[in-house]
Protein backbone atom coordinates (compact mmCIF):
# COMPACT_ATOMS: atom_id res chain seq x y z
CA UNK A 1 0.00 0.00 0.00
CA UNK A 2 2.29 2.58 -1.05
CA UNK A 3 2.25 6.07 0.01
CA UNK A 4 -0.73 5.53 2.20
CA UNK A 5 0.60 6.09 6.53
CA UNK A 6 0.51 2.87 8.10
CA UNK A 7 -2.75 4.10 10.26
CA UNK A 8 -4.62 3.79 7.02
CA UNK A 9 -2.97 0.30 5.86
CA UNK A 10 -4.60 -1.19 9.22
CA UNK A 11 -7.76 0.45 8.53
CA UNK A 12 -7.52 -1.07 4.99
CA UNK A 13 -6.33 -4.27 6.53
CA UNK A 14 -9.62 -4.57 9.22
CA UNK A 15 -12.32 -3.57 6.22
CA UNK A 16 -11.16 -7.00 4.38
CA UNK A 17 -10.74 -8.97 7.10
CA UNK A 18 -14.12 -8.57 7.79
CA UNK A 19 -15.01 -9.35 4.40
CA UNK A 20 -12.95 -12.63 4.26
CA UNK A 21 -15.17 -13.80 7.50
CA UNK A 22 -18.05 -12.41 5.65
CA UNK A 23 -17.40 -14.40 2.66
CA UNK A 24 -16.03 -17.67 4.31
CA UNK A 25 -18.83 -18.06 6.88
CA UNK A 26 -21.75 -18.97 4.76
CA UNK A 27 -19.14 -21.45 3.35
CA UNK A 28 -18.54 -23.12 6.23
CA UNK A 29 -22.14 -23.33 7.70
CA UNK A 30 -23.58 -25.05 4.96
CA UNK A 31 -21.74 -28.06 5.94
CA UNK A 32 -21.95 -27.66 9.90
CA UNK A 33 -23.75 -30.35 11.02
CA UNK A 34 -24.04 -32.14 8.36
CA UNK A 35 -23.20 -35.47 7.44
CA UNK A 36 -20.04 -35.52 4.88
CA UNK A 37 -17.03 -37.36 4.04
CA UNK A 38 -14.17 -36.52 6.75
CA UNK A 39 -10.34 -37.03 4.96
CA UNK A 40 -7.59 -37.64 7.94
CA UNK A 41 -4.64 -35.90 6.72
CA UNK A 42 -2.35 -37.54 8.87
CA UNK A 43 -0.27 -40.78 9.12
CA UNK A 44 1.21 -43.20 10.88
CA UNK A 45 -1.88 -43.79 12.82
CA UNK A 46 -2.49 -40.18 14.29
CA UNK A 47 -6.21 -39.01 13.28
CA UNK A 48 -6.09 -34.97 11.84
CA UNK A 49 -9.22 -34.09 9.89
CA UNK A 50 -10.30 -32.33 7.10
CA UNK A 51 -13.50 -31.55 5.62
CA UNK A 52 -15.13 -29.57 2.29
CA UNK A 53 -15.65 -26.61 4.80
CA UNK A 54 -12.23 -26.35 5.71
CA UNK A 55 -10.44 -26.65 1.95
CA UNK A 56 -13.97 -24.39 0.93
CA UNK A 57 -13.58 -21.74 3.17
CA UNK A 58 -9.76 -21.23 2.88
CA UNK A 59 -10.07 -21.56 -0.79
CA UNK A 60 -12.82 -18.35 -0.69
CA UNK A 61 -10.72 -16.19 1.58
CA UNK A 62 -7.73 -16.51 -0.66
CA UNK A 63 -9.73 -16.09 -4.28
CA UNK A 64 -11.31 -13.00 -1.94
CA UNK A 65 -7.82 -11.43 -0.94
CA UNK A 66 -6.43 -11.88 -4.37
CA UNK A 67 -8.30 -9.47 -5.66
CA UNK A 68 -8.46 -6.66 -2.80
CA UNK A 69 -4.74 -7.68 -1.89
CA UNK A 70 -2.86 -9.41 -4.68
CA UNK A 71 0.99 -8.00 -3.44
CA UNK A 72 0.31 -9.27 -0.27
CA UNK A 73 1.38 -13.26 1.15
CA UNK A 74 -0.67 -15.54 2.17
CA UNK A 75 -0.20 -19.18 4.70
CA UNK A 76 -3.14 -20.97 4.57
CA UNK A 77 -3.70 -24.40 6.68
CA UNK A 78 -4.71 -26.18 3.80
CA UNK A 79 -3.31 -24.84 0.81
CA UNK A 80 0.01 -24.05 1.94
CA UNK A 81 2.22 -20.47 1.29
CA UNK A 82 1.62 -17.76 -1.59
CA UNK A 83 4.85 -15.03 -1.55
CA UNK A 84 3.91 -11.67 -2.00
CA UNK A 85 5.95 -8.71 -2.50
CA UNK A 86 4.64 -6.70 0.07
CA UNK A 87 5.87 -6.91 4.05
CA UNK A 88 2.24 -7.87 4.95
CA UNK A 89 1.30 -11.85 4.44
CA UNK A 90 -1.93 -12.71 5.74
CA UNK A 91 -2.37 -16.35 7.83
CA UNK A 92 -5.85 -18.24 8.06
CA UNK A 93 -6.94 -21.23 9.18
CA UNK A 94 -10.35 -21.67 8.07
CA UNK A 95 -11.67 -24.02 10.57
CA UNK A 96 -9.60 -24.09 13.93
CA UNK A 97 -10.84 -26.54 15.94
CA UNK A 98 -11.97 -29.12 12.98
CA UNK A 99 -13.08 -31.76 15.78
CA UNK A 100 -15.39 -29.87 17.39
CA UNK A 101 -16.41 -29.00 14.24
CA UNK A 102 -17.46 -32.88 12.86
CA UNK A 103 -18.64 -33.64 16.03
CA UNK A 104 -21.36 -30.54 15.78
CA UNK A 105 -19.53 -28.60 18.76
CA UNK A 106 -19.73 -24.83 17.93
CA UNK A 107 -16.19 -24.79 19.81
CA UNK A 108 -14.48 -23.72 16.11
CA UNK A 109 -13.98 -20.52 14.52
CA UNK A 110 -12.19 -19.15 11.86
CA UNK A 111 -8.79 -17.59 11.98
CA UNK A 112 -7.54 -14.53 10.05
CA UNK A 113 -4.53 -12.94 10.84
CA UNK A 114 -1.59 -10.26 9.30
CA UNK A 115 1.82 -10.20 9.81
CA UNK A 116 3.72 -6.99 9.01
CA UNK A 117 7.59 -7.98 8.79
CA UNK A 118 7.22 -11.12 10.45
CA UNK A 119 5.02 -9.30 13.24
CA UNK A 120 1.44 -9.91 14.12
CA UNK A 121 -0.43 -6.67 13.82
CA UNK A 122 -4.02 -7.99 13.53
CA UNK A 123 -6.25 -10.52 14.15
CA UNK A 124 -9.60 -12.15 13.80
CA UNK A 125 -11.81 -15.15 15.08
CA UNK A 126 -15.04 -15.60 13.39
CA UNK A 127 -17.54 -18.00 14.26
CA UNK A 128 -20.65 -17.71 12.25
CA UNK A 129 -22.77 -20.50 13.77
CA UNK A 130 -23.14 -18.60 17.24
CA UNK A 131 -22.96 -15.41 15.12
CA UNK A 132 -19.49 -13.89 17.35
CA UNK A 133 -16.75 -12.08 16.09
CA UNK A 134 -13.61 -11.37 17.73
CA UNK A 135 -10.87 -8.77 16.55
CA UNK A 136 -7.96 -6.16 17.21
CA UNK A 137 -7.40 -2.93 15.92
CA UNK A 138 -5.26 -0.73 18.64
CA UNK A 139 -8.17 -2.18 21.14
CA UNK A 140 -9.64 -5.58 21.17
CA UNK A 141 -12.92 -5.92 20.45
CA UNK A 142 -16.16 -8.39 20.09
CA UNK A 143 -19.31 -8.24 18.52
CA UNK A 144 -22.55 -10.75 18.27
CA UNK A 145 -25.57 -10.33 16.33
CA UNK A 146 -27.24 -10.65 19.80
CA UNK A 147 -25.39 -8.18 21.48
CA UNK A 148 -25.96 -4.99 19.55
CA UNK A 149 -22.73 -2.59 19.14
CA UNK A 150 -18.74 -3.84 19.06
CA UNK A 151 -17.66 -3.99 22.71
CA UNK A 152 -14.19 -3.27 24.31
CA UNK A 153 -12.10 -6.93 25.18
CA UNK A 154 -10.04 -7.00 28.34
CA UNK A 155 -8.57 -9.66 30.71
CA UNK A 156 -9.01 -10.12 34.16
CA UNK A 157 -6.72 -9.34 37.08
CA UNK A 158 -5.40 -13.06 38.57
CA UNK A 159 -2.33 -12.58 39.84
CA UNK A 160 -1.31 -16.28 41.44
CA UNK A 161 -2.09 -19.85 39.66
CA UNK A 162 -4.36 -21.00 42.65
CA UNK A 163 -6.75 -18.13 41.51
CA UNK A 164 -6.43 -18.97 38.18
CA UNK A 165 -8.88 -20.78 35.89
CA UNK A 166 -6.52 -23.16 33.03
CA UNK A 167 -7.97 -24.12 30.10
CA UNK A 168 -5.73 -26.14 27.25
CA UNK A 169 -7.36 -28.27 24.05
CA UNK A 170 -6.71 -31.75 25.22
CA UNK A 171 -4.49 -33.07 27.61
CA UNK A 172 -2.73 -35.77 24.51
CA UNK A 173 -1.80 -33.15 22.84
CA UNK A 174 1.34 -32.70 25.71
CA UNK A 175 3.73 -35.86 24.41
CA UNK A 176 6.61 -37.04 26.49
CA UNK A 177 7.51 -36.10 30.00
CA UNK A 178 8.70 -32.82 29.69
CA UNK A 179 5.12 -31.73 28.07
CA UNK A 180 3.53 -33.72 30.57
CA UNK A 181 5.06 -32.21 33.56
CA UNK A 182 4.40 -28.55 32.29
CA UNK A 183 0.63 -28.90 32.09
CA UNK A 184 0.31 -31.15 34.87
CA UNK A 185 2.52 -28.63 37.30
CA UNK A 186 -0.12 -25.77 36.38
CA UNK A 187 -2.97 -28.23 36.73
CA UNK A 188 -2.37 -28.85 40.80
CA UNK A 189 -2.35 -25.47 41.37
CA UNK A 190 -4.75 -23.59 39.24
CA UNK A 191 -8.28 -23.20 41.05
CA UNK A 192 -10.10 -24.87 37.88
CA UNK A 193 -9.19 -26.83 34.74
CA UNK A 194 -11.35 -27.01 31.52
CA UNK A 195 -9.94 -29.06 27.95
CA UNK A 196 -11.78 -28.04 25.27
CA UNK A 197 -12.02 -24.84 22.98
CA UNK A 198 -9.20 -24.38 20.51
CA UNK A 199 -9.34 -20.77 19.38
CA UNK A 200 -12.42 -20.02 21.21
CA UNK A 201 -10.92 -20.34 24.59
CA UNK A 202 -7.70 -17.65 23.68
CA UNK A 203 -11.03 -15.63 23.00
CA UNK A 204 -12.57 -16.30 26.37
CA UNK A 205 -9.24 -15.37 27.58
CA UNK A 206 -9.04 -12.22 26.22
CA UNK A 207 -12.79 -11.42 27.52
CA UNK A 208 -11.58 -12.51 31.14
CA UNK A 209 -13.41 -14.93 31.82
CA UNK A 210 -10.07 -17.82 31.51
CA UNK A 211 -7.11 -16.64 32.75
CA UNK A 212 -4.14 -19.03 31.46
CA UNK A 213 -3.99 -21.08 28.44
CA UNK A 214 -1.37 -23.58 27.66
CA UNK A 215 -0.59 -25.90 24.46
CA UNK A 216 2.04 -27.17 23.06
CA UNK A 217 2.97 -28.36 19.02
CA UNK A 218 0.97 -25.11 17.52
CA UNK A 219 1.32 -24.11 13.82
CA UNK A 220 1.58 -20.62 12.91
CA UNK A 221 -1.91 -20.27 11.78
CA UNK A 222 -2.86 -22.23 14.72
CA UNK A 223 -2.23 -18.72 16.55
CA UNK A 224 -0.89 -15.76 14.55
CA UNK A 225 -4.36 -14.54 14.42
CA UNK A 226 -4.94 -14.52 18.22
CA UNK A 227 -2.26 -13.29 19.50
CA UNK A 228 -2.73 -9.18 18.51
CA UNK A 229 -6.55 -10.20 20.25
CA UNK A 230 -5.09 -11.16 23.47
CA UNK A 231 -2.03 -7.81 23.70
CA UNK A 232 -4.71 -5.53 22.72
CA UNK A 233 -7.36 -6.67 25.44
CA UNK A 234 -4.36 -6.62 28.37
CA UNK A 235 -2.75 -10.37 28.13
CA UNK A 236 0.41 -11.95 27.23
CA UNK A 237 1.30 -14.68 24.91
CA UNK A 238 4.48 -15.98 24.07
CA UNK A 239 6.47 -19.63 23.78
CA UNK A 240 7.26 -21.56 26.87
CA UNK A 241 10.63 -20.25 27.18
CA UNK A 242 9.00 -16.13 26.82
CA UNK A 243 10.29 -15.93 22.87
CA UNK A 244 7.61 -14.69 20.11
CA UNK A 245 4.95 -17.03 19.21
CA UNK A 246 4.06 -15.36 15.93
CA UNK A 247 5.83 -18.60 14.44
CA UNK A 248 3.63 -21.39 16.77
CA UNK A 249 5.19 -23.83 19.09
CA UNK A 250 4.51 -24.46 22.75
CA UNK A 251 2.30 -21.53 23.76
CA UNK A 252 1.06 -20.03 27.04
CA UNK A 253 -1.54 -17.42 27.66
CA UNK A 254 -2.64 -15.42 31.02
CA UNK A 255 -4.69 -12.78 31.07
CA UNK A 256 -2.24 -10.93 33.90
CA UNK A 257 1.55 -10.42 32.84
CA UNK A 258 2.57 -11.08 36.48
CA UNK A 259 0.88 -14.90 36.41
CA UNK A 260 2.49 -15.10 32.78
CA UNK A 261 6.13 -14.20 34.63
CA UNK A 262 5.29 -17.27 37.46
CA UNK A 263 3.24 -19.49 35.13
CA UNK A 264 6.54 -19.54 33.31
CA UNK A 265 8.93 -19.65 36.04
CA UNK A 266 7.24 -22.70 37.42
CA UNK A 267 7.47 -24.60 33.95
CA UNK A 268 10.80 -23.55 33.12
CA UNK A 269 12.39 -25.27 36.34
CA UNK A 270 10.95 -28.90 35.55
Amino acid sequence: MPGTSPAAELQAIVRVAHELADISGPVILKHFRKTMPVENKAIGGAFDPVTKADRGAEKAISEALATRFPDHGIVGEEFGTKSGTSPYQWIVDPIDGTRSFIIGSPLWGTLIGVLKDGVPVFGLMDQPFTGERFWSTDKAAYHSVRGGRPARLKTRECTRIEDAVLTTTHPEMFEGPEQQSALSTLKEKARLTRYGGDCYAYCLLASGLIDIIIEPGLKSYDIAALIPIIERAGGVITTWTGGSPASGGNIIATGDARLHEDALAMINKL
